[in-house]
């Protein structure tokens, strides 16, 4: 009686501990990777999965997309400025057999590939493609990790620059140089200004030759602004000082015509007789 029990309790405890062996669950974003006796022979589904214990052993694989930082790399560009420059890539798993069986680690080989990959690209351009086209750098280095990759079972959806770091020195450099093309630029809007308001001042120019009372009633226009404030400020409009000019002018041809009008030589008017002397006075009869 003792020997039957002791052959139950050892079947239960071998139940015990063969059932968790035996049962899996494979949630909805895994897939299983089935090895028995070190071959695999297929993949289990999302759901409660039965294995024969000892025998078999599954393997969890995560289908989600990994996000991965790509810590700060020293590089050297095209053009030898040094930078320093970060990333992250995202990636997931589309082959579960091969991202088991095709490499050890595949997240550790990711990460080294992907700062490799990130050295050789960006090495292959000059510091201002790589500031103003960080879409293509991305794109580059997508494709570059794609071809290798694959043949690991993963697919990397999406490489993105996060981080660049410039020298002291060439963050003055490039400062000094957008400030120069903004005054450049402010030169250029002020010429373009200077050059419409030129020709406006023609059209009124014209305009005002030819009605002459337009530069009149600007005139006045003008003393009345100077006139809001109070001021000693006393203004002579240019075509007043010019009608004075044109006034003179006048009474000095009336003067010259009036004078040409003359006779030239004045009647000559006898001279009253002067006194005789006594001798004379004596001789007259």
């Amino acid at each position: 009686m003792s020997a039957f029990l002791i052959v139950i309790v050892v079947l239960v405890l071998l139940v015990l501990i063969l059932v968790p062996m035996a049962l899996h669950i494979v949630t909805q974003y895994e897939m299983g990777v089935q090895f028995r006796f070190g071959r695999v022979i297929g993949t289990k589904s999302p759901g409660l999965r039965v294995i024969i214990p000892i025998a078999d052993r599954l393997t969890k694989v995560s289908l989600r997309i990994i996000t991965m930082p790509i810590q700060s790399q020293g590089i050297i560009t095209k053009d030898n400025v040094s930078v320093d420059i970060s990333a992250v890539a995202y990636f997931r798993v589309i082959a579960a057999v091969k991202s088991v069986v095709a490499i050890e680690n595949v997240y550790s080989a990711i990460d080294q590939i992907a700062q490799t990959t990130l050295r050789k690209v960006v090495g292959q351009h000059t510091l201002d493609e790589m500031l103003a086209e960080t879409d293509v750098i991305n794109a580059d280095i997508r494709k570059i990790l794609d071809v290798t990759t694959l043949d690991w079972g993963v697919e990397v959806t999406l490489v993105e620059l996060k981080d660049i770091q410039l020298p002291e020195t060439m963050k003055r450099a490039m400062a000094k140089q957008a400030e120069a093309e903004r005054e450049k630029r402010a030169k250029i809007i002020a010429a373009e200004g200077e050059s419409l308001a030129a020709a406006a001042l023609g059209d009124a120019s014209d305009t005002m030759m030819a009605h002459p009372l337009a530069l009149q009633l600007r005139n006045l226009q003008t003393l009345i602004e100077l006139g809001v404030d109070k001021n000693t400020t006393v203004v002579f409009p240019a075509p007043l000082m010019s009608t004075i000019s044109e006034l003179g002018s006048f009474l000095a041809r009336e003067a010259a015509g009036a004078a040409a009008v003359l006779p030239t030589s004045a009647p000559t008017i006898p001279a009253p007789p002067s006194p005789l002397s006594e001798t004379e006075a004596k001789e007259l009869p």
